[in-house]
């Protein structure tokens, strides 16, 4: 007899719209987990050259840029994914006529 929690997660996000929800939201915030840590190991990487007690100011105008730049460089891969879904069923209607 298989336990019912060995079901796969798309059978039962079928039948239960609230643990759907749950996973979508746990899903989501894995996934700004790892671009959290990603971004972090990256900024570490390649502005701190000599940890010590204090960040110096190097160090910390480093730390805000490569943040910004990380921040800019995924907001513009975001825009672009949607601008490219968005044009994909004009592109597949032109195609199919």
């Amino acid at each position: 007899m298989e336990a019912s929690w060995s079901l796969p997660v798309s059978s039962l996000d079928a039948t239960d719209p609230q643990l759907q929800q749950f996973v979508e939201v746990e899903t989501q915030k894995q996934r700004v987990q790892l671009l959290v840590h990603h971004m972090t190991e990256l900024c570490w990487e390649k502005c701190m050259d000599k940890p010590g007690p204090k960040l110096d100011s190097r160090a910390e105008v480093c730390l805000v840029n490569c943040v910004e730049r990380f921040i800019d460089t995924s907001q513009f891969i975001v825009n672009r994914l949607e601008q490219i879904q968005k044009a994909r069923p004009f592109f597949s209607e032109s195609l199919s006529n």
